[in-house]
């Protein structure tokens, strides 16, 4: 059996009930969603169990309901004792990697992420801007275009390089709005706008990445144990002072994740699993390479499956 690496989901897989039917059963995984709610200082845990959805799907609700859910799922998956050669999270997953990783303690990355998800919010006037999926571009011919809108109409850039044919855009709605019309006259085979509260991973998200900055100026973050695959570089990091470097870049660049996962492949990794909620990642990856192992983890069920797969010798 090749290497493993564990992938950790980013925002829009949260949905209200995650991880509750593991907490109800675990006093430890109970214990994390508690230690949130404490580190927070509200109740996020009923947030996450019972919504309503409108509330958890809040920027600054989702990022640390994400890092919490996951790294529950995570506390009970490690009691069998299968270790990662690399971790890896898409955009706010990269938080929950470094957590994985023993970088950021749990409590500093749950207040980071809550920080981080208003800092975004914030970072310009509602409605302003937003984010789109082009489907059926290559990424140079689309970075043409946007590069053209951005100098005519207004800012755009590619913000998540998720897989071939996937590509998110993300700029003021103005800017947005054009380049999609202009991808699907030059050939994308749709666009499709997001339900998202800003332009996530592009340059209007510069003022969040200096707000940022200065918040990661105070936190404790440590050298990884386990390489991390940074968004920005799609290469693995563990020196804690160019992790904090690269999360205040990832605001403000790309998510390389197709790029992530090809340097996975290409490092020997055949066996990856998504610890969280939903399954987004692990089509991603099946998008990159169908020969891999792909395994997806929210609960009781799904880590008995893993585990079964893992430890009965199946490569």
């Amino acid at each position: 059996m090749g290497k493993i690496a564990f992938l950790f989901p980013g925002q829009g897989s949260q949905f209200v009930g995650m991880g509750k039917g593991l907490a109800e059963r675990d006093q430890k995984v109970a214990d994390i969603f508690s230690k949130a709610d404490k580190a927070l200082k509200f109740p996020l845990s009923s947030v996450i169990f019972e919504g309503p959805k409108e509330k958890l799907t809040l920027t600054t609700n989702a990022q640390p309901a994400l890092l919490t859910t996951s790294i529950a799922i995570l506390q009970k998956f490690t009691q069998f004792h299968i270790q990662p050669d690399f971790v890896a999270g898409h955009s706010l997953g990269e938080y929950t990697a470094l957590v994985a990783a023993n970088a950021l303690s749990f409590t500093d990355g749950v207040q980071v992420v809550h920080k981080r998800g208003e800092f975004m919010e914030e970072a310009l006037p509602h409605g302003q801007g937003t984010m789109a999926a082009i489907l059926g571009m290559d990424r140079e011919k689309l970075t043409e275009i946007t590069e053209k809108v951005t100098e005519l109409v207004g800012s755009v850039q590619l913000a998540n390089l998720n897989c071939p044919g996937q590509i998110v855009i993300s700029g003021t709605k103005d800017g947005v709005d054009k380049a999609c019309e202009l991808a699907k006259e030059n050939g994308a085979r749709r666009a499709i706008p997001l339900e998202v509260s800003g332009p996530f991973h592009s340059r209007l998200m510069e003022p969040a990445s200096n707000r940022l900055h200065k918040l990661l100026a105070t936190v404790d973050v440590r050298n990884a144990e386990i390489p991390v695959i940074s968004n920005v570089t799609a290469k693995p990091v563990q020196d804690a002072e160019e992790i904090k470097r690269l999360l205040v870049q990832q605001l403000y660049s790309p998510v390389l994740w197709e790029d992530s996962i090809r340097y996975l492949l290409e490092n020997g990794v055949d066996t990856f699993i998504e610890i969280g909620p939903g399954k987004v990642l692990t089509g991603l990856v099946r998008k990159v390479d169908r020969s891999v192992h792909t395994f997806a983890i929210s609960d009781e069920e799904s880590i008995n499956h893993t585990v079964r797969e893992l430890k009965g010798g199946k490569s």
